[in-house]
């Protein structure tokens, strides 16, 4: 895998039901996570995907004033991948809200999008930018 120069962040009410969702259906690889003090949540996560790229995550803390400088989500996603056909497969055997189906594009792209448990917005697609 390359080294990531961009890390979208998500913010999450349950950092680890997201985590397990976004290993388990669409195969991303955790490549690091930090319980919080009481060992109930996520403080800081990163996930990676096999292509390159990866994610961070972590559990929204309230009462933290750097929390509080940025935006809650959800938030929009899009992840590049030569197994859309696979992914969308997984994805509805999860039961995952599929928002836009498995499609073929005008500019030569295929892919769908679906969300995460907390309504993140993940669009999978062959696209890799021109």
């Amino acid at each position: 895998m390359d080294t990531p120069t961009i890390w979208p962040i998500i913010r999450c009410d349950n950092t680890r039901i997201v985590i397990d969702f976004l290993v388990t259906t669409f195969g991303f690889h955790e490549q690091l996570v930090v319980p919080t003090k009481d060992g109930e949540g996520v403080l800081h996560a990163q996930l990676r995907w096999s292509a390159g790229g990866g994610v961070m995550l972590g559990d929204r803390v309230r009462d933290n004033p750097a929390h509080m400088e940025l935006p809650d989500g959800p938030i929009s996603v899009y992840v590049v991948t030569d197994q859309p056909d696979e992914l969308y497969r997984r994805a509805v055997e999860a039961d995952a809200e599929i928002i836009r189906g498995l499609n073929d594009e005008d500019y030569g792209s295929r892919g769908f999008s679906a969300t995460d448990p907390e309504g993140n917005v993940w669009s999978f697609g062959t696209y890799v930018g021109g």
